[in-house]
């Protein structure tokens, strides 16, 4: 059972099973208060609320307290909540005790909050009460299968076993927030079997959502070749880790799911990319940006097109950061202030040639073992400008100038066992900035000075 605690000098201690880890720091630059949620995300000064839904702070017309029987069994338990669950109304709260609901039957919360009275699920205060099943023959939760769900939100809830853990289907303006999901045998938070918008998934941990044999996304948003999309949804503020199975993204982000902010999680140890993003089918553009990613298997970020991608941090194993065609074509691609630092091939552009609205500027790109900068089939029409590598450039002669090695840091490591990529006093990266492709907050959220810098780190 995680319990959190907001400490001064942005320290997040979270304790699971009394062992207490501590949680990555973004950078020692704070000048803010710093604030974690549950699942981290990137510690910035970022107020936030800010990506919490309009309704957020409407207070409950009336709170309803269900407790954990101890005189019947987990089974018992969970058939008495998932019925109280279903009876709820518009403007009414469930504040749910400690204790293992186990839920054996299909149960699919068809629920209808309204914008001015919305329906609460939460755990009760200091308590995270445990929602699971005694097998994998169904998930753990649905949400909005048939009728559909609306204005609801889920907070403070642990969700374990089971196949998929949240499984989301025709839905919008669902809220899940500081919620512990973990070791079932499928995927964390599947939305893909129906359309959703104005989803908000944040604060969450989530790790090792399934097995070997499983596809094990910790969240799997929108359907292939855009059979079901997201839109209009903030994806923040998570901790996502551990995804392995036969796929393992942490994040994905499918096919025609468009206005999308994916912002401030932090991602690490998946099989396939931390966070991977399609394009829009021309339907508006998705922003990812503040984002903490590491160690993959396979590229650590991915995005096709249609999308700006802005102060992210990528480093560890994989391939920092890919970009070609997969079910549409690579367009309208901003890729600026980011800082990858990796053993191995740092960013490969592999469908930009030619293509309308590609951008690449202001990055720091270091590779210790291979090419630092990859456009294989060219870059024509590719704005590079004020770039920042190390390692081999393949496919442009323009746009950068090449740095020293990991000096150029405060504290970095190839691994990503060290991860704070501010630039260190004299680095090359210090004003090498274009202030034509400038972003005016760092991945801090503080704002960047005169003398722009490359990369998602504003120096000091």
């Amino acid at each position: 059972m995680f319990k959190n605690r907001l400490y001064a000098l942005g320290i997040c201690i979270v304790l699971a099973l009394g062992i207490a880890q501590i949680l990555y720091s973004c950078s020692k630059k704070k000048r803010r208060p710093i604030y974690f949620g549950p699942g981290t995300g990137t510690g910035t000064g970022v107020d936030p609320s800010v990506y919490f839904p309009p309704w957020h702070n409407i207070a409950p017309i009336e709170v309803i307290s269900f407790s954990y029987d101890r005189a019947k069994s987990d089974e018992e338990n969970g058939a008495a909540l998932a019925d109280a669950i279903l009876a709820l109304q518009p403007g009414q709260k469930l504040e749910i005790g400690a204790g293992t609901y186990s839920i054996n039957r299909w149960f699919n919360v068809l629920l209808h909050g309204t914008a001015s009275a919305p329906i609460w699920i939460t755990g009760a205060p200091g308590d995270r009460p445990v929602l699971t099943r005694p097998d994998n023959a169904q998930n753990v939760m649905n949400v909005g299968s048939g009728l559909g769900s609306e204005y609801i939100c889920f907070h403070g809830l642990d969700f374990t076993g089971g196949d998929d853990l949240i499984k989301l289907y025709k839905c919008t303006n669902i809220w899940i927030d500081e919620c512990y999901i973990h070791n079932g045998d499928g995927v964390g938070i599947a939305a893909n079997s129906e359309n959703t918008d104005h989803l908000y998934i944040t604060r969450n941990l989530i790790h090792d959502p399934g097995d070997a044999d499983d596809t094990c996304e910790g969240m799997y948003l929108g359907a292939n070749n855009s059979v079901y999309v997201m839109t209009d949804s903030i994806i923040a503020l998570n901790h996502v880790h551990d995804c392995g199975g036969t796929q393992g993204d942490g994040i994905e982000v499918k096919q025609g799911s468009y206005n999308n902010w994916i912002v401030e999680n932090h991602v690490h140890g998946t099989n396939y990319p931390c966070i991977l993003v399609y394009g829009t089918d021309g339907n508006g553009i998705n922003i990812i940006e503040r984002n903490i990613l590491y160690d993959s298997n396979d590229n650590i970020l991915q995005v096709q097109g249609e999308a700006i991608v802005r102060n992210n941090l990528m480093m560890g194993t994989g391939v920092g950061f890919a970009s070609t065609d997969h079910q549409g074509q690579t367009l309208n691609l901003t890729f600026i202030h980011n800082t990858i630092i990796t053993p191995g091939r740092a960013a490969n552009m592999s469908s930009w040639d030619g293509r309308d609205g590609m951008i690449f500027c202001n990055n720091v790109v270091y590779s210790r073992d291979a090419e630092s900068i990859r456009f294989p089939n060219g870059s024509s029409g590719v704005t590079v400008i004020g770039n920042v590598v190390l390692g081999t450039v393949t496919g442009v002669s323009i746009g950068f100038i090449t740095g020293n090695g990991l000096g150029d840091f405060v504290g970095v490591a190839w691994d990503a066992s060290i991860r704070d990529a501010n630039p260190s006093g004299g680095s090359p990266i210090i004003g090498m900035g274009d202030p034509n492709y400038a972003v005016p907050d760092d991945i801090t959220g503080n704002t960047r000075k005169t003398g722009l810098d490359s990369g998602a780190f504003d120096y000091p």
